[in-house]
């Protein structure tokens, strides 16, 4: 446990490698009880933090200028480290296959490295096996160390949840698991410095893996449920939110509500576990049903605009119709793997070039990413549909008549309200064609 005492005492740093939304916060938190080394290989994103400016809009410029994280971008900083935390992104490729190389690049980096004695941790969302199965081999390819006897191993899962201000790193407990157990003991008493809320010392290195994996699947399934339970009412022509307004009632109603799922966790780690499950002969069936329904919702809300659209009998190739929202979840600017997309895509293929509407992200970011320019709330004028597809604070805080002042006064006026954030009345009685999940 001399590493962790050192680390305790600031006489040894230690280092977080990937500084996105996870990455980020673990270095700014670990900064004010160590000494705290921050690498990327983005150097754009170091510029910015070193400038005190926060890409992930999460904490705040002010945190990041007055955190002492050394950040950087140059491996040769890492030099002498003997502790990591490996929190990079774990995206899936073509065909929703679990792509690997950001946390196998990292692990060769941290392998060229390691020294006798040292700890490596990762935090990126993996199926199990992952840690134990491709980074410590080569981890140990790198080093020339064997793992257990030379360094150790943990994995202690992200939970981070990027735009919530009352679920933090610091009060959430923290799973913890380890190589072995002085690994365990050490990776627990690391993070124990900045979690209030405490550990759970996992039993095994994969039931840490496995743990964290079904936390996004199970939520994933259940907002699968909701959505179609959403299509069927519409069918039915009943009211969603109503009927979820009733049966939430009852105490023990789980209060799950449709919505696009998209982001880099929930919309993803699925896909992780169903392929360890077809990896070991296990073919999933509630868990890609649960995917394959909120994968089709963005094509699913636009093909309704179009109908509604068809039914006013508007030319569709002079329809003027906006987009509010373009991040992946509510007041959060991260853009990654946003169902908003697909709502955007459906409508171009019908020729419409709607317009789109973010203030929390970043515009070149989003040009970057999906080709799409941001426009800003002066631009959206004589509407025909307005699409709330996100439901950030700024949107719901909006007056109704600053959004009836949007529309064309000499066409019938469609509301797409998505998550249902404004009250249906004052739409239908305004004349609105109204639509929400």
């Amino acid at each position: 446990m001399r590493l962790y005492e050192n680390i305790a005492a600031q006489r040894e740093n230690l280092a977080v490698i990937g500084l996105g939304y996870v990455g980020l916060p673990i270095a700014v938190a670990f900064a004010k009880r160590a000494g705290v080394i921050g690498f990327d290989v983005n150097e754009k994103k170091v510029e910015a933090y070193q400038k005190g400016i926060d890409v992930t809009g999460d904490l705040g410029d002010e945190a990041i200028a007055s955190c002492g994280v050394e950040f950087t971008c140059d491996p040769e900083r890492l030099n002498g480290v003997r502790c990591f935390i490996v929190a990079v992104p774990t995206p899936v490729q073509s065909g929703n296959v679990p792509d690997l190389q950001f946390v196998r690049s990292a692990s060769m980096l941290v392998g060229r490295k390691l020294t006798p004695g040292s700890v490596v941790v990762f935090e990126s969302t993996v199926y199990p096996g992952v840690t134990e199965e491709t980074c410590i081999p080569v981890l140990e390819a790198e080093s020339g160390l064997r793992c257990g006897a030379d360094f150790k191993v943990g994995y202690s899962p992200e939970r981070i949840n990027p735009g919530d201000h009352v679920h933090r790193l610091e009060n959430i407990v923290k799973i913890v698991s380890g190589n072995d157990e002085e690994a365990l003991d050490l990776v627990a008493g690391l993070y124990e410095l900045i979690i209030n809320a405490g550990v759970h010392r996992a039993e095994s290195i994969k039931v840490a893996e496995a743990a964290k994996v079904i936390e996004n699947a199970q939520r994933d399934i259940n907002i699968a449920f909701m959505n179609e339970l959403s299509m069927l009412f519409h069918e039915m022509d009943i009211d969603t939110n109503a009927v979820l307004r009733a049966a939430g009632t009852k105490w023990n109603f789980l209060p799950f509500r449709p919505g696009l799922v998209g982001g880099h966790c929930i919309g993803i780690d699925p896909y992780y576990l169903t392929y360890k499950a077809e990896d070991s002969g296990y073919h999933s069936r509630i868990i890609l049903a649960g995917r394959h329904i909120n994968d089709g919702m963005g094509k699913y809300i636009a093909q309704n605009i179009i109908k509604l659209l068809v039914r006013q009998q508007m030319d569709l190739k002079k329809a003027k119709i906006a987009i509010m929202g373009l991040a992946f979840k509510e007041d959060c600017r991260d853009i990654r793997n946003s169902k908003v997309i697909d709502i955007i895509r459906e409508l171009q293929d019908y020729g419409i070039e709607p317009l789109v509407v973010d203030p929390l992200v970043d515009p070149a970011e989003a040009y970057e990413e999906y080709g799409v320019e941001l426009c800003g709330f002066d631009a959206l004028k004589e509407l025909n549909v307005a699409v709330v597809a996100v439901a950030h604070r700024c949107f719901a805080e909006l007056a109704f008549s600053k959004i009836n002042e949007m529309y064309d006064r000499d066409q019938t006026k469609i509301m797409f309200d998505i998550k249902g954030i404004y009250r249906k009345t004052d739409y239908i009685q305004h004349g609105f064609q109204y639509w929400s999940l």
